[in-house]
């Protein structure tokens, strides 16, 4: 399936306008090249070391026998169930691959303790694990570890014929991991993790569980070249002029599913491009959509929509499928994910941002950690209604003594360019309904509304809350956990340290100015119906 893209409206001017100066600039030979100089002096020592994802393909191609060697090792062992330990980038990746390609992996990026247990008491006996870390210090992952650890050598099963990591050579796990005798898989370095879909971070966890990966790498690399030609018919130049070079600028990007193959694929998208993008006051915020959200019905003047389909080309000739001022996008998996990875790079320098950092993203991390050595006395809530504990950051709550009344408080800061980011630090198992109040919430301010799992959204799109632009409103949903879980030699249970991650967020959301709105479920079946029925 060959890779097509079809842009009208504010969309073709911006590729009009700014594709010729890439072309000129050499910009596609430039990122192909790895020149770090692209994105200004201020980048040139991140960019130096962040675009080896322009090669993966190739530096991939040896890890394939190792990968499925290990797999059919596996299998004849009886292991046939692979979960994930993995955190933004490194387990979004691989969930769309195995999606796409209708592939069972367990995706553990949460450390809600309820959902750490389910996946604990799932096949655990024909189980193995696959530890990503690029850092080799991520606080999720080593927990993650420590506990599946201690689960194995529980029933008898040694760890070490059962975990797999992977992760940056030299770093803390790289080294503490060979010590121990696991199996480790390094990962080019140079590679920032959001775009390291096509490296190990993405191809272990997925070739594990079964996916065709000579067949993805395939399908990059038939993209490979058409991307390093400096030509305006470069589909990665057009989608990244697309994206960023309307004037003025459209900073949401509505990405929609429109019958495509492709499973999942908006909300990798959403980590990549907001993470790279969100800084210094601007950005663009990615939002998922379905293709009745309220947001593309209400036409939203900021609102970029972006159209996954099948056939692109085709698309745009029936009239029922004519989307005027919309970008169309067609490809196979392979090529959309390293087309993506080239048009981020692309918008990151027509807004004029570095698009390989996340200054932002440690902020959060540092609250939690201070939280959990601190463990400070939960703040009294505002007040408490139908079993939901309210909080705020900032004094916007008014005399607001209910649910929905605290939920339009929230919504009165909305300004005509804002959008409310809910923030969902709850079991997403158990509770998966939750996702629902996203659309609610659309209708009720007829705004953009993102939908993010906590924590796993503080590793992408966490950077583009607090570093993009600040317009944004946080509703902020928490748990009491039915049940805790110890985290090994830890002086902290799980629960404990998801709920400093959701403090700690919204500490430092509340310092950068951004209005949350916590509503903490102190019984999460029976507050379903209240929370539901405050923000319809």
């Amino acid at each position: 399936m060959s890779f097509k893209i079809h842009v009208t409206g504010a969309a073709e001017e911006a590729v009009k306008r700014n594709v010729p100066q890439l072309v000129t600039d050499l910009v596609a030979s430039g990122i192909t090249a790895q020149d770090p100089a692209l994105w200004g002096p201020a980048a040139e020592d991140e960019a130096s070391k962040r675009l080896g994802w322009t090669e993966a393909v190739s530096i991939s191609r040896p890890l394939v026998p190792e990968i499925v060697a290990l797999r059919d090792e596996l299998r004849a062992k009886g292991i046939d169930h692979i979960v994930l330990g993995g955190m933004g980038g490194s387990s979004l990746a691989p969930e769309v691959i195995t999606r796409t390609a209708g592939v069972e992996l367990t995706v553990l990026d949460s450390t809600e303790p309820g959902q750490v247990l389910a996946a604990l008491r799932d096949r655990l006996q024909t189980t193995a694990v696959v530890i990503s870390s690029k850092s080799g210090s991520t606080l999720e992952t080593d927990s993650q570890r420590r506990i599946y650890e201690k689960s194995f050598r529980e029933v008898g099963i040694d760890p070490i014929e059962r975990i797999i990591i992977v992760t940056d050579p030299g770093s803390p796990l790289d080294a503490s991991a060979r010590e121990t005798g696991y199996r480790v898989f390094n990962a080019d370095p140079n590679v920032g993790g959001r775009y390291s879909a096509l490296t190990a971070f993405g191809l272990v966890p997925s070739g594990l569980a079964g996916v065709d990966l000579e067949e993805l790498l395939e399908e990059a690399e038939t993209i490979s070249l058409e991307l390093a030609i400096d030509d305006p018919t470069n589909p990665g130049l057009i989608l990244g002029a697309a994206i960023a070079g309307t004037s003025p600028l459209k900073d949401k990007l509505g990405i929609v599913s429109d019958g495509t193959h492709i499973v999942g694929f908006a909300d990798w998208a959403e980590q990549l491009i907001a993470e790279s993008t969100g800084k210094q006051g601007t950005g663009l915020l990615p939002v998922v959509l379905d293709p009745l959200s309220t947001e593309i019905t209400e036409g939203l003047p900021d609102l970029q929509i972006v159209r996954l389909v099948d056939n692109a080309e085709a698309h745009h000739l029936f009239p029922a499928n004519r989307h005027e001022g919309e970008i169309l996008v067609s490809g196979s998996l392979g090529a959309q994910l390293l087309v993506w990875e080239f048009a981020t790079a692309v918008a990151g320098r027509l807004l004029g941002i570095n698009p390989f950092d996340q200054p932002d993203v440690e902020a959060a991390k540092v609250a939690a950690r201070s939280l959990l050595d601190n463990r400070p006395e939960a703040t009294t809530p505002a007040f408490v209604a139908d079993g939901i504990e309210v909080r705020t950051t900032g004094d916007f709550l008014g005399d607001a003594a209910s649910l929905d009344a605290a939920v339009d408080a929230l919504l009165a800061q909305l300004g005509p360019d804002g959008y409310v980011s809910v923030q969902a630090y709850v079991n997403r198992i158990a509770l998966s309904q939750l996702a629902g109040i996203r659309d609610l919430l659309a209708a009720k301010a007829k705004r953009p509304v993102t939908f993010g799992w906590g924590p796993r959204f503080l590793h992408s799109t966490g950077q583009f809350h607090k570093g993009g632009p600040a317009v944004g409103v946080f509703l902020q949903i928490t748990q009491n956990p039915v049940e805790d879980l110890e985290i090994p030699d830890r002086p902290f249970t799980f629960g404990q340290l998801i709920q400093a991650q959701a403090a700690g967020d919204a500490s430092v959301l509340g310092e950068h100015g951004r209005p949350v709105l916590t509503l903490n479920l102190t019984n999460p079946e029976a507050n379903l119906v209240p929370l539901f029925e405050a923000v319809n």
